[in-house]
């Protein structure tokens, strides 16, 4: 099978590609990277010389850059995406932008060229705060941010393709990933890198806001589940099963680096923030998924790479 991963050079994107080729010794993969801030070469950088491999640096909102990655591949996987919240905040048209029109042009090349299936990569965080409870695919969308609304927007976009077209798309919503090669602005990263260099930790608010957490590769496993199991028009979370404070998540931190609580700092709230993320995987685990990680595990694995891979994280500036 050949695949177009977009976004390949991010986080998910990167250690997905990784998986795939690791796992799939005759499947091959196009990565359409526009190579942002977040998309860093390095990521896939033991990658470049494999024959079932290549890149191509452009943009999921050019039809162009869009068709030429397409083009004999079987399968779309759209990781790309403006990703962080405090972002979307400052400057949200970035985010409208490329995780709306973006998706859009993604559709329409797709369905032009009869792709046999296309996979949104989505967030947990297009339903809102959950008080009680744990969300279902069939429940109601509520974001709170710039970014998460734009990722429902490309939610509701595609399922259109779906029922208007019958174009085969389908959509997965993961809770909060972390591992190795994510960008040192979200929460396991920067507080990794800040502890190692005696930096403080800055928490937003009471830190009591919860999150569901699954390591990186468990999110793959699941998408992989997606593509070969998935059923077009469907939608599909992917949770790790691990509700966490940031708190919680800032002493494991501390704890695994060896550094005293006393560089944990409280600072003003982030607008809008929802309180607490959790997902029903129920529908997922029918189909064979289970996280191979628990949060410990998957921490320590981590920190230990953060900790082993300085010169990754200190050219990011």
């Amino acid at each position: 099978m050949k695949i177009l991963v977009t976004g390949g050079a991010g986080f998910i994107g990167s250690n997905f590609i990784r998986y795939m080729l690791t796992k799939y010794k005759n499947y091959s993969i196009v990565n359409l990277d526009k190579l942002t801030y977040a998309g860093n070469p390095d990521n896939l950088k033991d990658l470049e010389k494999n024959p079932r491999y290549k890149f191509i640096k452009g943009d999921i909102c050019d039809p162009v850059a869009a068709a030429k990655a397409m083009r004999s591949c079987e399968a779309v996987i759209n990781f790309a995406a403006e990703s962080h919240v405090d972002r979307s905040i400052a400057k949200a048209s970035e985010f409208v932008n490329t995780n709306f029109m973006g998706v859009h042009n993604m559709l329409e090349t797709a369905k032009k060229l009869n792709i046999k299936k296309f996979i949104q990569i989505s967030t947990d965080e297009v339903y809102g705060s959950a008080l009680k409870g744990a969300f279902k695919e069939t429940d109601n969308l509520n974001p709170s941010s710039p970014y998460s609304s734009s990722k429902a927007g490309a939610d509701l976009l595609a399922r259109s393709y779906y029922t208007t077209f019958g174009f085969p798309v389908i959509i997965t919503r993961s809770s909060n990933n972390y591992g190795p090669y994510q960008y040192p602005e979200k929460l396991i990263p920067l507080f990794i890198t800040n502890a190692s260099m005696n930096y403080n930790l800055p928490v937003y608010g009471s830190g009591k806001n919860v999150r569901d957490w699954i390591y990186v590769e468990d999110n793959c496993f699941g998408i992989d589940i997606v593509l070969h199991k998935g059923k077009a028009g469907e939608i599909y979370n992917i949770g790790g099963g691990n509700e966490k404070t940031n708190l919680e998540i800032t002493s494991l931190i501390l704890k695994n680096t060896g550094k005293p609580k006393t560089l944990i700092t409280y600072v003003k709230d982030r607008l809008g923030h929802d309180f607490r993320y959790a997902l029903d995987t129920n529908k997922l685990r029918k189909l064979g998924f289970k996280p191979e990680y628990t949060f410990e595990t998957g921490m320590k694995k981590t920190v230990d790479w953060y900790l082993k891979n300085k010169a990754w994280w200190l050219k990011l500036g």
